[in-house]
């Protein structure tokens, strides 16, 4: 199956996304998506990664990954190239699986369940002020996402008091990330009015939903052990990424000192990562980001790794459906995958007009895509816009 133009993709209202489109000389298309810095990871997939793509013979994932992977090593890997391969990636599990007329979770090795539990990050969107509700209005919006069958939610209560960036021109790439510098201190009142959140949660529905806690990494180890110890009567789900990743040894003292569970985390790069933080006893939880972290093909890996430790998968996605479809293939074909990220205003709302088939979600739980390849595509309509802009290589 040659693949003969790959095609990547951009629209103005979601300035963060970058689709790519691989087409085969059979007529298939395969896609794939990724998040953040999208000029950045085009340049990287028309400028790198196509010449590895066009009239070749072999397009399997696996081999175009590790010829991929080895080439990017040589002068660094992570970042906007790793963003690169792991679109392409799923693009070319979506290829095969359209050709062998099998759903990815088949080609992963089979279906192990049909659908699994989702939690709601309260992001605020056009539909829902699920941020604004958490931070103004907790137990009223705990009891709206049960309403729905929702029964977990993630919240950051402590971002507000960690140092703020100096120039406003960078601010979140989706308009909800706190970003700056990690915090190395928190003082009492501040900590009391971070844990207000989660203790009206609590008072409003009791243990009727889980409470995950988001820390975008903004806070040093200290902090971090600090916020964990006031969470600790509460039996929250997880903490996340209270501080930055990159050391496993300090998420280890962060893990020993600590009786929360921790999850670790979307912004590690591929299983090399994963592994130090399991060989660490740095985590309880492994959150891979497969538009991140090298897409399907290391995303099964990550998830084998992790149940060697006897420890679970929940991958991340704040982004776009492919990255959910892509997930639910990977869920389905895993014994330890434990629960999955959604935004319940991006699966009511710009999903339905970007893509052909959406999520399928009922009392809080979704269904594993049953077509061939990935599940969906992007919407003719969508891809007719005027903001769509284009950029191809060719055979």
């Amino acid at each position: 199956m040659r693949i003969t133009k790959v095609e990547t993709i951009r629209h103005g209202r979601l300035p963060n996304l970058l689709w790519v489109q691989l087409y085969s000389e059979n007529g298939l298309v395969g896609l794939g998506e990724t998040f953040y810095l999208p000029a950045a990871v085009e340049s990287v997939i028309h400028d790198v990664i196509a010449a590895f793509l066009l009239n070749r013979a072999d397009c399997s994932p696996e081999s175009i990954w590790d010829q991929v992977f080895s080439y990017c090593n040589f002068f660094g890997h992570a970042g906007a190239e790793m963003r690169a391969l792991s679109a392409v990636d799923i693009a070319l599990w979506d290829l095969l699986g359209q050709k062998t007329g099998e759903p990815i979770y088949q080609l992963l090795g089979g279906k192990l369940r049909d659908t699994i539990p989702i939690y709601n990050t309260c992001v605020d969107t056009e539909i829902y002020r699920d941020q604004e509700n958490f931070m103004e209005r907790p137990g009223a919006l705990a009891k709206d996402l049960i309403a729905q069958g929702i029964r977990a939610m993630k919240v950051w209560p402590w971002d507000r008091f960690a140092p703020k960036l100096e120039s406003t021109a960078l601010a979140g790439p989706a308009g909800y990330l706190s970003m700056g510098p990690s915090g190395s201190f928190l003082s009492l009142r501040d900590l009391d009015a971070g844990l207000s959140v989660v203790k009206e949660i609590r008072n409003a529905v009791g243990r009727d939903i889980e409470i995950l806690i988001e820390g975008h990494s903004r806070w040093d180890l200290n902090c971090a052990i600090k916020i964990a110890r006031a969470l600790e009567p509460y039996d929250v789900l997880w903490m996340e990424d209270m501080m930055k990743p990159e050391s496993s040894a300090d998420l280890s003292r962060l893990a020993a000192e600590t009786r929360v569970p921790h999850s670790v985390s979307e912004r590690l790069f591929t299983r090399y990562a994963y592994r130090q933080v399991l060989e660490a006893r740095a985590a309880h939880i492994i959150m891979p980001d497969l538009v991140w972290t090298g897409g399907i093909t290391e995303g099964h890996k990550i998830a084998i790794l992790a149940d060697s430790f006897h420890l679970p998968i929940a991958p991340h996605d704040c982004t776009g459906l492919v990255t959910i479809c892509a997930n639910l293939h990977l869920c389905a074909a895993s014994p330890n995958a434990m629960i999955l990220e959604t935004v319940r205003g991006f699966y009511e709302g710009w999903y339905r007009s970007v893509y052909t088939d959406n999520v399928r979600i009922e009392e809080g739980m979704a269904t594993a895509p049953d077509g061939p390849g990935l599940g969906t595509r992007l919407n003719p309509a969508f891809l007719a816009e005027s903001g769509i802009s284009t950029r191809t290589s060719v055979a």
